[in-house]
């Protein structure tokens, strides 16, 4: 008996579980997430009781130090080590500015990566970094052999995402981890897309940044900022406030005093109203584990290719293998994607159309652990009608 036995055999159970399924077919995790009722509940759970009994902020740091402890555990690291804050870009750009660089560092990154993995880096140039960009023989493709061919005596950071966001190619994070680390190079990591989705490890990284909108299944602006905690004394907070600087009786001090854990990157009050729907996301993507949740979206990603080929499409990334993700993208060659995307939309069925640096059309396809193999044959159905 499958762990997903009881919810997607139940379609009233299913429905009651994730709403949107009840009036959309939603395959669109790679962008923003439809909130499973769960997460949106603890949301409204916790407005209203902000509403109308004022809590006690000794609740309130409980439930920061819980989801601390659930976040690290996701990723296995210390709690210690995890800083509550969103969006993705918002850690990556701490990781960029908060290193002391010097002139002729060099930076390796994708530019074809999401822009948020792309601007801090660049603006280092500023400083005299040099940031040099990977160029994989297939788009997304970040192997390690091609990281290791691309390390100079002068890299001092590789910074990249653990799945591209068009074509789903997935990192072998581990492998390039232990090289970087081997080499004393040091490894930022843009998670968003695989985490949720797949088990990921930080064991070979050094920082660490994953909004939870999308496979994490929770809402915008809350997410897991991850610091290994030996980088602390390098990594200078660059947002300082009365949360993070010793400040007694909220009174300020002549000089700036740091928490000994990723507290040192909260410079404020936290999104409760996030946090508490981010711990509803995780509690659920626990109670299912990573390891079945990503051989459900794998096993439904073979039933999604195979029908995309018998409609002539052209799958952009890996369809199957070790490199493949929960992201789907492809295109038609006779057909626009914008009038594949149009049909999509008038069948309520939510993709993504996507756009490459050249204007190439696609349509990405990125069904979560609760999408069922019926959803897929309605979508593959509708592309079938559009294409004729």
């Amino acid at each position: 008996m499958s762990l997903f036995d009881p919810l997607l055999k139940d379609e009233a159970t299913r429905l009651d579980a994730f709403p949107i399924s009840r009036r959309k077919i939603f395959m669109a995790h790679a962008g923003v997430t439809a909130l499973p009722r769960a997460v949106a509940d603890a949301m409204v759970a916790y407005s209203r009781e902000a509403s109308e009994n004022f809590g006690d902020f000794a609740a309130v740091l409980r439930q920061i130090e819980r989801a601390r402890e659930t976040s690290a555990r996701f990723i296995g690291a210390s709690p210690e080590e995890i800083a509550l804050l969103g969006p993705t870009s918002l850690g990556l750009s701490l990781f960029a500015n908060g290193l002391p660089w010097e002139s002729g560092d060099e930076i390796l990154c994708y530019s074809e990566d999401y822009p948020a993995n792309v601007y801090p880096w660049i603006d280092l140039r500023r400083l005299g970094v040099e940031v040099r960009y990977l160029k994989p023989e297939a788009p997304g493709a970040i192997t390690p052999e091609l990281v290791e061919a691309s390390l100079s005596p002068r890299t001092r950071l590789v910074a990249l995402a653990s799945a591209h966001f068009l074509t789903g190619y997935r990192l072998n994070v581990n492998a390039i981890g232990k090289l970087l680390r081997r080499k004393g190079v040091l490894f930022s990591l843009d998670a968003i897309q695989t985490l949720g989705a797949f088990p990921l490890s930080v064991k070979y990284v050094d920082f660490l940044s994953a909004d939870a909108h999308k496979w994490m299944l929770g809402p915008m602006a809350i997410g897991i900022v991850y610091v290994r905690k030996e980088h602390f004394p390098l990594l200078r907070p660059t947002l300082l406030g009365a949360w993070n600087v010793h400040s007694p009786n909220f009174i300020a001090q002549d000089a700036i005093t740091l928490p000994d854990t990723a507290m040192r990157y909260e410079p404020g009050v936290l999104n409760m109203v996030g946090i508490h729907g981010m711990q509803a996301a995780l509690d659920l993507l626990e109670q299912y584990g990573m390891e079945a949740i990503a051989g459900r979206l794998l096993e439904l990603k073979a039933t999604l290719v195979r029908g995309l080929r018998e409609l002539d499409c052209e799958i952009y990334g890996p369809p199957e293998g070790p490199s493949a993700s929960s992201i789907t993208t492809f295109s038609h060659p006779t057909t626009s994607m914008g009038h594949l995307f149009r049909a999509c939309e008038a069948a309520n069925i939510v993709v993504s159309l996507r756009h490459r640096r050249d204007g190439r059309e696609f349509i990405r396809v990125s069904p979560h652990f609760y999408n069922t193999h019926a959803e897929i044959a309605r979508l593959l159905e509708t592309l079938r009608i559009a294409l004729h």
